[in-house]
């Protein structure tokens, strides 16, 4: 049962099977507030959701990615503003899409290149995915960005924000090209070692597998949740062939993202250890995508640096010292439902982690949760 406040405001979705079990965690600076379990991880098995076990996180993968390439921008290995090509030169002489149908397209050239900046924000032009990677763990990165530079682009850069895994990934291999080391080895070595997150992978040990979350759908046929296997990526996870894809293939826990968002949510700096400048993580977590809003929105809303954003600066009253007032709410959710939330203005790490959301209540229990979270 329910042990604390934020478990109790998930307990009803578990009763009601909207859920088959969550793990929430809530932190501040230097302390975990709340960490709870509820419900099943592997239903059949009557495996209980333990606080350590694992999930794949999908897009919540691509805040990660873009912390990883801020830290080569503070190291003045990476220019925001230079056009990607600079870094990878197979993107040159790209062509924009101008018309298609099902016979034909029409191309042109764009009227420049696209640069880092439009491909961490999700305004470079570029479609989602290419068409040849799918599951999207079975090509290096290396191959990943030759798909690309052969795709069409589908707006001018700078003009339109469309939501893009290729740009994500593109981000992935300046990592590689720049610093000289794998996509996969970069992070675990200045990321994840030094942060301590042990259970942060591209591919699961046997051990880590054990405590998977099952990914559960709703079948109106037996009208019962299902398991069902992740469409995105190849079995068995535990294959070593599997590759990291920066968009979306990592799988992580409830206290290693605990960890991530401590760091971020403290200016870029842990157990006294500096990762990134505040002026790093303002720039990622600020909303870089304004311009590209239909005419006459004038929400906040947007993207940062692959951070879903809506930022607004605190107050002084809410962000009394120059650390706080740093972030705005810069958040991410990941494809079965998991959410990374860093909320400057309460100064709080807010995770939430399932293996899938059923009955369009999305909205609602993500509402619970933060409210629940907020008030701790």
């Amino acid at each position: 049962m329910a042990s604390s406040p934020v478990a109790a405001a998930m307990q009803d979705f578990v009763d009601r099977k909207i859920v088959a079990g969550v793990v929430t965690l809530v932190a501040d600076r230097t302390r975990v507030l709340s960490v709870d379990a509820l419900g099943h991880a592997d239903i059949e098995a009557g495996r209980a959701m333990a606080t350590n076990s694992m999930f794949w996180i999908a897009s919540n993968n691509k805040p990660i990615t873009a912390t990883a390439l801020m830290m080569l921008v503070d190291e003045g290995l990476v220019d925001i503003e230079a056009p990607v090509e600079k870094y990878l030169p197979m993107f040159k002489n790209m062509s924009l899409a101008v018309y298609s149908d099902d016979q034909v397209t029409l191309l042109k050239k764009p009227s420049r290149p696209f640069t880092v900046r439009e491909v961490l924000s999700h305004t470079s032009g570029m479609p989602f995915m290419s068409r040849i990677e799918w599951p999207m763990d079975v090509m290096t990165l290396s191959e990943a960005v030759i798909s690309y530079a052969l795709t069409p682009m589908k707006a001018e850069p700078g003009t339109k924000y469309e939501y893009s895994n290729i740009g994500t990934n593109i981000s992935g291999r300046i990592i590689e090209v720049v610093s000289g080391l794998s996509y996969e080895k970069f992070l675990q070595t200045r990321l994840f070692e030094p942060l301590g997150m042990r259970d942060t992978t591209y591919v699961l040990t046997a051990e880590q597998e054990q405590r998977l979350a099952k990914y559960y759908t709703f079948s109106k046929e037996k009208n019962a949740v299902v398991e069902t296997k992740i469409g995105q990526l190849t079995y068995p996870l535990t294959n070593p062939k599997r590759q990291g894809f920066p968009a979306g293939g990592l799988f992580s826990s409830a206290a290693d993202l605990g960890r991530f968002g401590q760091m971020i949510l403290s200016g870029g700096t842990l157990d006294g250890r500096k990762y990134l400048s505040p002026k790093s993580i303002r720039q990622m977590t600020t909303t870089q995508t304004t311009l590209c809003n239909p005419p006459g929105d004038k929400s906040e809303a947007g993207y940062g640096f692959c951070w879903s954003t809506t930022h607004k600066d605190p107050t002084p009253e809410q962000a009394p010292d120059t650390t706080n007032a740093v972030l705005g709410t810069p958040k991410h959710g990941g494809a079965l439902g998991n959410s990374l939330i860093i909320d400057g203005t309460t100064g709080k790490v807010m995770i939430f982690l399932v293996q899938g959301i059923e009955g369009g209540e999305n909205g609602k229990i993500g509402e619970a949760f933060m409210a629940a979270a907020r008030a701790l």
